[in-house]
């Protein structure tokens, strides 16, 4: 069976339609090949602007058929979309690892006072405004080459260093602490270098004989010693004994304390 044109058709099977039909006059089609076009202006029960958005889909045409969007602008697709001033609410969810521009003054909440000033401006000053526990003034200070006015260290411990058994050379070295030991080769002369004479440095040495034979020797050069002159080290084995130099920047000074049993 063929209908040409305009109809109304109900529980049409194995039909043929040729022309143009209104969609919401067609119910209960099984099987039914419809030839030619079905015109938007011809469908009824649309909205107002959905037939315009269904002939031209812009973002436009679908915000003028639409009637409870929020925002405006253009259509958004989950991949790579750019959102200007968007209000998202309260979100469940959300990973911010790219997110820039949080003013941290008004975007974060939960800050002490005074953190969002340095963390804005990390100075000193700022530092020590929004720290409430601290003790002392003035500039941050890092753990290489500090200089302090006049502090006071509680429990001070200063790191020990083992320079080892020396033989006949030894350079020292003031780079990671300045109280060091060193055993001396039994029967043999050592010569240390001193360092670059630092104003106001200062180390102590702590020199050992060999346990079993000692009879090691040691000289320092650059160094100027008392009236009685350089120490001549105990030749005991197993003594100790304890130097202590101190720099005004052009020499160092030598004092020696000697013959200990360790």
């Amino acid at each position: 069976m063929a209908y040409i044109g305009q109809g109304i058709t109900y529980g049409v099977s194995n039909t043929a339609i040729l022309g143009n039909v209104i969609a919401s006059q067609i119910t209960s089609v099984a099987n039914t090949q419809i030839t030619g076009n079905i015109a938007i202006t011809q469908l009824g029960d649309l909205a107002t602007g959905i037939a315009t958005f269904l002939s031209y889909p812009t973002s436009a045409n679908l915000i003028s058929a639409v009637t409870n969007e929020t925002g405006t602008g253009n259509l958004v697709f989950s991949t790579s979309a750019v959102l200007t001033t968007p209000n998202i609410g309260t979100p469940s969810y959300a990973v911010l690892t790219s997110a820039t521009g949080l003013p941290i003054s008004t975007g974060v909440s939960g800050l002490g006072t005074g953190v969002a000033t340095f963390l804005g401006y990390p100075t000193s000053a700022n530092l020590i405004s929004a720290i409430t526990d601290e003790t002392g003034t003035g500039a941050l200070v890092f753990a290489a080459s500090p200089i302090l006015s006049n502090p006071t260290i509680a429990s001070y411990v200063e790191n020990v260093i083992a320079i080892g058994t020396v033989t006949s050379t030894n350079t020292i070295s003031l780079t990671n602490g300045t109280l060091q030991t060193a055993t001396l080769t039994a029967s043999t002369a050592c010569t240390f270098t001193m360092p670059t004479a630092t104003a106001g440095k200062s180390f102590v040495l702590i020199l050992k004989q060999a346990a079993a034979t000692g009879n090691g020797t040691a000289t320092f050069t650059s160094v100027k010693w008392g009236v009685t002159g350089a120490p001549t080290i105990t030749a005991t084995a197993g003594k100790m004994d304890i130097l202590t130099f101190i720099s005004d920047g052009t020499n160092w000074y030598g004092s020696a304390s000697q013959g200990f049993t360790p």
